[in-house]
């Protein structure tokens, strides 16, 4: 089998590595046994590439680790720095292709996936990194990148530092003076953003009563305007979900919700005959103990509920095992720093959702994770800090 083959998508036509990058290279697996791929948008296979086992694992470790403790331990903060600028203005060169792959392997819109390419860590990284003094002129502190450790159990580990950005129920809440015209807007891109597969989308809608029929009648035509369909169609919003798995997933929890007797303002069903497509779904009349308010969906499916007061809106807001992200929608400055201090969450947005920023630190509360990615508080969790302290009086 060839580590490589031609793959032709509607953008371009591309060669795919088939095999593990391990030690700057691709090869086959120890098993060689592959897995296919499949195109969500249709359900037909893309390619098969390569399945890692326990062993491959080994052999990438092994040679990271000859790597650190060779040529990249003499490199200094600076060249590092360096050198991961340089990895962004590659991933800026090569957009084309890499969005083509997104959008062709998890059903993302190419052009919401050009933005997403440039994930900005090379730049954030490197510049951070580069602000260390270099390692030949620091006498007694430093630092050493070590890597990212991604493990499912650090009690089990040998201590290896982890960071776990995990699930969320994030919560919108949408009070009576905000200005409903952008609020909707922002709602809207919090939830049906990348077909709701978002760790924090915006799921939980929590509307006060004096806005909140008005809300419902502007929600429910901004939802139903949302262009569901090919993800290499330059106007698609939505595409397909990223496997069958989590569109029978998804269904699921819409099935729960109608039988809950939650009340489907829009959507709630398939969209078209083929490829994983949803309907972008709002629910409406729900109660805190229905499943799909309290349970991570991870699909173009929202709950909204109504709230008297400021003070309920927190409480409902903080009912849950979560804490990475929520939002505000006031005209009061006041009111959004108050709501905002009182809020679990790793993240709040104000008048906005789902802007994420590379020098801005995001992670989640409670059981949203440990740990913070992005910004200089990420670099934390990616070195060690060393103190050598040397006796020079001879007293």
């Amino acid at each position: 089998m060839s580590l490589f083959q031609t793959v032709q998508t509607p953008a371009l036509t591309y060669e795919q590595p088939l095999g593990l990058f391990i030690n700057n290279e691709f090869i086959k697996g120890v098993d060689g046994k592959t897995f296919e791929t499949i195109n969500p948008h249709n359900e037909k296979p893309i390619v098969a590439v390569h399945e890692g086992a326990e062993e491959d694992v080994n052999i990438a470790v092994k040679a990271a680790r000859s790597a650190l403790n060779g040529e990249w331990k003499q490199v200094t903060p600076s060249e590092r720095g360096r050198l991961l600028t340089r990895l962004a203005d590659f991933l800026e060169r090569d957009i084309e292709t890499l969005a083509a792959i997104e959008a062709l392997d998890n059903g993302k819109g190419v052009t919401m996936a050009k933005g997403d390419v440039i994930s900005g860590f090379g730049r954030t990284a490197g510049a951070a990194i580069a602000a260390h003094m270099d390692i030949d002129k620091v006498a007694f502190t430093g630092s050493t990148l070590v890597g990212r450790q991604i493990m499912k159990s650090a009690a089990d580990s040998n201590l290896k530092k982890v960071t776990l950005e995990l699930g969320g129920k994030s919560p919108n809440i949408v009070l009576p003076d905000a200005n409903l015209d952008e609020a909707i807007e922002w709602v809207n891109l919090g939830i049906f953003f990348n077909h709701g597969q978002c760790c924090c989308a915006g799921s939980r809608i929590l509307v006060h009563e004096a806005v909140y029929e008005k809300f419902l009648q502007l929600f429910k035509k901004r939802a139903e305007q949302n262009k569901v369909g090919d993800p290499f169609n330059t106007e698609t919003f939505q595409g397909p979900q990223v496997s069958q798995i989590q569109y029978d997933r998804i269904m699921s929890y819409i099935k729960d919700g109608k039988g809950a007797g939650a009340k489907v303002v829009t959507g709630g069903d398939r969209h078209g005959s083929e490829g994983y497509y949803i309907q972008p779904t709002i629910f409406a009349d729900v109660t805190e103990d229905m499943t799909i308010v309290k349970e991570e969906i991870f699909g173009p499916v929202c709950t909204v509920q109504k709230v008297r007061s400021e003070e309920e809106a927190i409480r409902v807001a903080n009912d849950t095992n979560y804490g990475l992200a929520a939002a505000v929608h006031t005209t009061n400055i006041n009111t959004a720093i108050r709501v905002s201090n009182a809020i679990k969450a790793g993240t709040v947005w104000v008048n906005n959702y789902n802007t994420l920023h590379y020098q801005m630190p995001f992670g989640g509360f409670k059981e949203s994770g440990v740990g913070r990615e992005l910004g200089s508080y990420a670099l934390e969790n990616y070195t060690e800090v060393k103190t050598v302290r040397v006796h020079l009086s001879q007293s």
